[in-house]
């Protein structure tokens, strides 16, 4: 192992519990044993350069609950957060240091009990694998273009494996390009790793002369063996830095979302629209399936996505006149992949109002009718609860004193 940082003892720490507020200021709901609990991150208003509290809920749909006096604090600002086997994992993103990685768990009162505390290399893409949490260092520099993955079993909340990928021999472009990985998607037994490239080197290092690509880079799990490539020519690429672009289905297909977002010496450049692409079950190849966003919206491509079942993606919605690498959308549309139609969402407040939204960390339902989303306007900082079948917004519950940055969903323990 090249990593020496890479197995850290675990630290075992005692059970954490949420203080007591002060009377007039609102609470948590009283504790319910045995039921599930939302779990709600928040980066309090009251000061610059403070850590997210983490605050549990029974219900989405109304009442509030606050920052101040409440919660279990973070340590370290950027913090990221992702579920998996029934666990909560907060993630210091330690611009290029090490950064602490958190897991919590739900105990049978209903209260977070901290599991673990551990040491991890600062990465830029993560996700659930089988149990595991696969997790990317990636470069940004043809100089050393060498991408780092580690697997964390979450069972034990270790690092069990660990590999390198060359980018720039990945990517195969003549300039010497290197790879970029948007985000990391389990399709099946395999592990599919969209990117863009990347000049790696000069003031215009984030920059491409490719823009109008899209490649998944195909490996088998866990033994991160490298496949193949998939590639399109009727997008730009898949997803965006930070962001997840595919979404598969109860069929195994899998849908692949394209922001069009490629730039080149600060201008965007590609000449492909903001479109939905598919790769059938069974199939290592995109097929004829074409959505083309911006046409069916009259002007909009799609900044993020979060599959919400039965052949429907929530999609957030920005101005192509507006269009930047980084920018949320604070529009929100339903698209049916199946009939290749797109809803507006109704009941969102102004995008005049709008402050802030998690570019990724909503929720949906375990039945896919309702998605639940961070909304911070400036009157406050809500979770919209989304009907999807109507694709109409209803304002819910308030996170007095702070700014959502994700919402989760945990079940006690066993």
């Amino acid at each position: 192992m090249k990593n020496k940082n890479l197995y850290l003892s675990i630290l075992a720490t005692a059970a954490l519990f949420a203080s007591c507020s002060d009377d007039d200021t609102p609470k948590t709901e009283e504790i319910s044993e045995g039921e599930a609990k939302y779990i709600i991150t928040a980066t309090p208003t009251a000061s610059e350069g403070v850590a997210d509290y983490i605050l549990t809920t029974n219900d989405l749909s109304q009442g509030k609950i606050t920052t101040v006096g409440n919660g279990v604090e973070q340590d370290g600002t950027y913090r990221y957060y992702i579920t998996s086997n029934n666990k909560f994992f907060s993630m210091l993103y330690g611009q290029g240091n090490p950064g602490a990685v958190t897991t919590y768990q739900l105990n049978d009162t209903g209260s977070l009990n901290k599991l673990s505390d551990f040491q991890s290399e600062t990465v830029q893409a993560f996700a659930p694998v089988d149990d595991d949490i696969l997790l990317m260092k990636i470069s940004r520099s043809s100089d050393d273009p060498t991408a780092y993955w580690y697997s964390l079993d979450t069972n034990i909340s270790q690092f069990v494996a660990e590999g390198q990928i060359n980018t720039q021999e990945l990517a195969n472009k003549e300039n010497g390009e290197i790879a970029f990985f948007t985000w990391i998607t389990q399709v099946g037994d395999n592990v599919y790793l969209p990117y863009y490239t990347i000049k790696g080197t000069g003031d215009d290092r984030n920059g491409t002369l490719y823009p109008d690509e899209a490649n998944i880079a195909v490996f088998s799990y866990p033994e991160m063996e490298y496949v193949k490539t998939i590639q399109d020519n009727r997008t730009s690429f898949i997803g965006r830095y930070f962001n997840s672009g595919l979404a598969v289905d109860e069929q195994g297909d899998t849908y692949a979302v394209s922001s069009s977002v490629a730039t080149n010496n600060g201008e965007y450049v590609s000449t492909k629209p903001s479109a939905i692409t598919r790769i059938k079950s069974g199939t290592t190849e995109f097929d004829s399936y074409y959505f083309n966003i911006e046409e069916a919206t009259g002007g909009k491509y799609a900044t993020t996505q979060m599959y919400l079942g039965n052949g429907k993606l929530l999609i957030n919605l920005e101005e192509v006149a507006n269009r930047g690498a980084y920018t949320t959308g604070k529009e929100f549309g339903i698209v049916n992949l199946y009939n290749e139609t797109i809803t507006m969402v109704t009941g969102i407040p102004n995008v005049d109002e709008i402050t802030s939204i998690p570019f990724r960390g909503n929720y949906v339902s375990e039945d896919g009718k309702t998605a639940y989303v961070g909304i911070t306007t400036t009157t406050g900082s809500f979770v919209y609860t989304i009907d999807v079948n109507t694709a109409t917004a209803t304002q819910g519950l308030e996170v007095e004193g702070g700014v959502i940055t994700a919402i989760n969903k945990l079940n006690p323990a066993n």
